[in-house]
């Protein structure tokens, strides 16, 4: 049980994002636990060029999110801990740009828990980035 406080507790928090395509900061993203128990993150800040749309809505997005604000959007959803495998899973992340919802699963690198492995799973298919802790 002390080992799944202090795990969680290191998961909850402010992490910049870095796109895995251009290796650019893209976004932070405040992770949080509700109610029920589960991990849930929201966009607080975009990373933009001049030349964008600083607030831009989701005009990607199929489910409730549709034309929303990206800024304050909840993009993680549901994560619930595993404690065998020492993961957050069975949850779902949701990429605004390309308006998808992929299974996603997080976990602590082992040499540092300043560095969190996002995961977003297609079937057999998956990208993982490397997001970085703020605060």
């Amino acid at each position: 049980v002390f080992s799944f406080g202090l795990f969680a507790q290191s998961i909850e928090g402010i992490w910049l994002t870095i796109d895995d395509e251009t290796n650019k900061k893209k976004s932070l993203v405040k992770i949080f636990k509700k109610s029920d128990g589960k991990l849930y993150g929201k966009i607080i800040k975009l990373y933009r060029s001049p030349s964008e749309e600083q607030d831009p809505i989701c005009d990607k997005c199929t489910d409730d999110r549709k034309d929303k604000k990206i800024i304050g959007m909840e993009i993680i959803r549901g994560l619930s801990y595993a404690s065998d495998d020492k993961v957050w899973e069975s949850g779902t992340i949701m990429d605004p740009a390309k308006g998808k919802e992929y299974k996603a699963k997080i976990w602590p690198q082992e040499d540092d828990s300043e560095l969190l492995n996002v995961r977003g799973y297609v079937g057999f298919f998956y990208r993982t980035q490397t997001w970085a802790k703020v605060k």
